[in-house]
């Protein structure tokens, strides 16, 4: 019992900090209207996209339970300024309807590339936060050409990747936790079936409930160059973080040789979702890298 109030308590605080979160991601994004926005019929469900901006390409997939205006609000302004971005919503969440279908990083990659060829676009930067960077690793290994440069925010291609405590919370995790949420007012602001959100989150908690693991060796096979971006304190297990970027190529002496094409960033005193609110950090790392 003890734990499990623990645990509740836990995410009680976390959704305080998302209230914050919420308010003030959304008060630039919602300024902003996309140049184009719809559906893509993909592998049985639509998929909502929204399109700003014009240049190279950007592809943005967000978190757990988020939208994209609750997610990218803040970037997206930014980023449009010199890049045209393409922020989606994954199944289930925001605009895209919910579906009975599997959930799976392999098939929500799959959803990711049928967008991108709607729009035409074969191949852009992508950047993952948390839940959408697991997507967007696997899109890097099924679809590498698809994926010039890849930006993984606070996530890991393995459920080990987590410090013992998120898995622990995620196990105790319950719909009820969400009740009068950030996340269930982003969703029945754009939701097209608001009476689907129990259901959503039962799906994505039983989804949060099993293993995974993308492989080590598909990892480093990636391709493209790739950007890890860490809170020192958002809940990954940071010996795990230095064995991902070691696949990638990094953590060397670029002194005795050549500088790694993959980086790694260590935002400090951030824990997960503080970790988006540093606008002005996350953009400076991007600008640098995708240029």
């Amino acid at each position: 019992m003890k734990r499990v109030f623990k645990t509740s308590n836990v995410f009680k605080q976390v959704l305080i900090i998302m209230v914050l979160f919420l308010t003030a991601f959304q008060s630039d994004g919602q300024q902003l209207k996309p140049a184009d926005s719809g559906y893509v019929p993909v592998n049985g469900i639509k998929v909502y996209y929204e399109v700003y901006g014009q240049g190279e390409p950007i592809v943005l997939l967000h978190g757990a339970f988020m939208t994209i205006g609750m997610n990218w609000g803040q970037l997206i302004p930014e980023l449009s300024k010199t890049r045209k971005v393409i922020a989606i919503e994954l199944q289930g969440h925001g605009h895209t309807p919910f579906s009975d279908r599997k959930l799976d990083y392999h098939t929500l990659a799959s959803d990711v590339e049928g967008v991108m060829n709607y729009l035409k676009v074969d191949s852009a930067a992508v950047t993952g936060y948390s839940f959408g960077g697991c997507v967007a690793y696997q899109l890097a290994i099924q679809s590498p050409k698809r994926v010039t440069k890849l930006v993984i925010i606070s996530s890991t291609y393995k459920s080990s990747g987590w410090m013992p405590e998120v898995t622990n919370a995620f196990k105790s995790m319950k719909p009820e936790l969400f009740t009068k949420s950030p996340m269930k007012a982003a969703y029945d602001a754009v939701a097209p079936d608001k009476t689907k959100w129990t259901s959503f989150l039962e799906q994505m908690i039983a989804y949060n409930h099993t293993t995974f693991n993308l492989g080590e060796t598909n990892i480093a096979k990636i391709t493209s160059p790739v950007l890890l971006i860490s809170g020192d304190n958002d809940g990954l297990d940071k010996i795990e973080l230095i064995k991902t970027y070691q696949l990638l190529g990094g953590a060397i002496c670029a002194d005795f040789g050549v500088m790694p094409k993959s980086q790694l960033a260590i935002v400090p005193s951030q824990g997960h979702v503080t970790l988006m609110m540093q606008t002005k950090t996350i953009l400076g790392y991007l600008d640098s890298f995708l240029k």
